[in-house]
């Protein structure tokens, strides 16, 4: 486990209010080995931008101690940190071209002129970008210019980048093509780098890990396979990626597993997570894609309940069908879309099954 002291970033403690009560973020303990690519992911509000600001040093945290490669940060201004920055509105100024916009903050460090061109050609390559060293902002796509503000970040070669939103103003399309180009830069480079984004696939796609933030705390921090498939409580599992829930009680644990009897009165297995004790009320988490409805595919351990078909939607590479399950009719099949696959039509009955491994007890 990596302490503090060992890390490149860290936040110890970390709290931040605005009004001196509220507090947006609470007692937050972080720590990042130097090349890491992390991702903090929440909903508006939930602390994570507030957590790259003061990481930036345009806030100031309220108590605790932010340190970069063992030094604390705190009293350090913005400009004296060498933190590059990458922001969702591109911040590029206008009167210069691409090729001054990326030499200003190599101007403020100093550097000379040839030094300076070099850096700025390196840095336009880096993004594919080198024929537009002449041509103003203006005159450049959304998806030019958030190149742009990546190579201007980039280009005095810092130890760290922080990026807020950067893709959240582009189109799908260019938005995964950048998601990929990023990460492998970040890599190639070896860049320790920040990354906050609302958007759950591009924190999945991208990173190393990825904080789960919730009002004002981290709820879980884990590489992005763990998170999707080892959620550590009801927040995450809905937040991260779509899920079903059934609620229930808790009637017996036995080590690794737990007997969920479900408000409909059906009685199911499930993974103990985030429940202490028989008696508790539990919120079950299962995946869609984990559920299978066709009899030759269900495990023998597999646990079976009674649906009714509400919906059935052709997706292209996939089948959702949407069921009543247990007293709900939000409950969602994801299916593979194969020749064998059988197509269901509303008010069909099934039996749908899963295996308990696959099915989470977390808190209600």
């Amino acid at each position: 486990m990596l302490d503090n002291e060992n890390a490149f970033v860290a936040f110890d403690r970390v709290q931040k209010s605005y009004d001196g009560e509220t507090l947006v973020v609470k007692d937050l303990n972080l720590a990042m080995p130097k090349g890491e690519f992390l991702t903090m992911l929440g909903p508006s509000g939930s602390g994570k931008t507030t957590c790259l600001m003061m990481l930036a040093g345009f806030e100031t945290a309220t108590h605790g101690d932010i340190t970069l490669d063992g030094i604390s940060i705190n009293n350090i201004p913005p400009h004296k940190r060498g933190i590059g920055m990458v922001f969702q509105n591109y911040a590029l100024f206008p009167h210069m071209t691409v090729a001054e916009n990326l030499s200003f903050p190599l101007e403020v460090r100093k550097m000379g002129k040839s030094e300076r061109e070099e850096k700025v050609k390196r840095a336009l390559d880096m993004v594919q970008m080198g024929s537009f060293a002449g041509r103003r902002p203006a005159q450049l796509s959304g998806g030019q210019q958030q190149r742009i503000a990546l190579a201007r970040a980039l280009v005095f070669e810092p130890e760290l980048v922080l990026m807020d939103e950067p893709l959240g103003a582009l189109d799908k399309q260019l938005r995964e093509t950048l998601q990929f180009e990023i990460t492998n830069l970040a890599h190639d480079l070896g860049i320790t780098t920040v990354y906050v984004t609302h958007d759950q696939t591009e924190a999945l796609t991208m990173s190393d890990r990825v904080a789960v933030f919730d009002d004002g705390r981290i709820q879980q921090l884990a590489p992005p396979d763990e998170l999707y498939e080892k959620p550590q409580n009801s927040f995450v599992a809905q937040f991260i990626g779509e899920n079903n829930t059934l609620e229930g009680v808790v009637q017996e644990i036995q080590g690794e597993t737990c007997i969920v009897k479900l408000d409909s009165g059906d009685i199911i297995d499930a993974v103990p997570v985030n429940v202490s004790a028989v008696g508790d009320r539990t919120k079950v988490s299962i995946r869609p894609e984990r559920v299978e409805f066709k009899r030759d595919r269900l495990h023998a351990d597999a646990h079976t309940l009674k649906a009714e078909v509400l919906e059935f939607i052709y997706m292209g590479d996939i089948f959702r069908t949407r069921l009543r399950v247990a007293g709900t009719d939000e409950f969602v099949i994801k299916t593979r879309n194969a020749p064998d696959q059988a197509r269901l039509k509303p008010g069909e009955m099934i039996e749908i099954g899963w295996l308990p491994q696959d099915c989470r007890a977390l808190d209600a």
